[in-house]
């Protein structure tokens, strides 16, 4: 074997020992990605997690609502990403306590019923407001003393949680507008930020957002606005009525 030949095997040698040096070190990382991922989101290879929405009142059959049903497909990428199993159930049927599955709780609530039990349960600090009479006021929130009232297509609000229940406990997300593109907005924001979430709160962490979706009408789900993390304020006991104010 002559000179030339012998460096063009170990030039290939070499080439062959970095190409499959780097492809395990891409695919390490990979997996690492992916189970920090499965972490936050609760969904191990091969689990359930349950999706669960109001129905449309404007329907005479079960359907979703538009902007809520784009919700779910963001979510349905996440849960085929981490190797997991949906299902999707409507917020009046009886459902088991959460924490054995993961679930994504999606919608208003001052209509979802499951959302506002979680909400009363979960979220002590937050108050829902079900609107007067006329339906005046309907949705506005009141956390830790301040009100967060909407401007229907301008400025609106929704909730972004993840809560759970025990240390061995699965997680649940919630998703708490006042119209249904904020519940898109905050899917979006959830998805699109999942690992600064998971970096910043922890992989077991819980949190809640307060998000401003921005004139809707014109930019849809697209412009949102971290409000604050409302999370001590959501989670400590309601206050007294009458020690609040407006914000």
């Amino acid at each position: 074997m002559d000179d030339t030949l012998l460096l063009l095997t170990v030039a290939f040698a070499a080439l062959i020992v970095g190409l499959a040096a780097g492809w395990a070190a891409q695919s390490a990382a990979s997996r690492r990605k992916l189970t920090r991922e499965q972490s936050f989101f609760g969904l191990p290879d091969g689990s359930e997690c349950v999706l669960v929405t109001h129905r449309d009142s404007t329907s005479a059959h079960w359907s979703i609502p538009r902007h809520d049903a784009l919700a779910l497909l963001g979510l349905a990428s996440v849960v085929e990403n981490c190797g997991a199993h949906p299902e999707v159930a409507p917020h009046d049927t009886g459902l088991q306590g959460f924490g054995a599955r993961t679930e994504f709780c999606v919608g208003d609530p001052t209509a979802h019923r499951r959302l506002a039990a979680h909400i009363a349960n979960l979220l002590p600090g937050v108050a829902v407001h079900p609107g007067d009479e006329t339906g005046a006021g309907r949705g506005t929130f009141t956390i830790g003393g301040s009100t967060y009232r909407m401007e229907p297509g301008a400025v609106e609000y929704v909730l972004l949680a993840r809560l759970t229940a025990g240390e061995s406990g699965r997680p649940v997300f919630l998703a708490a507008g006042q119209r249904p593109v904020t519940h898109r907005a905050a899917v979006r924001h959830l998805v699109r930020n999942r690992v600064r979430l998971a970096r910043k709160h922890g992989a077991d962490g819980q949190f809640c957002l307060l998000l401003k979706v921005v004139n809707s009408q014109a930019y849809g789900p697209d412009v949102v606005e971290l409000v604050a993390d409302v999370t001590k304020a959501a989670t400590a006991p309601a206050e007294p009525k009458g020690h609040r104010a407006t914000a």
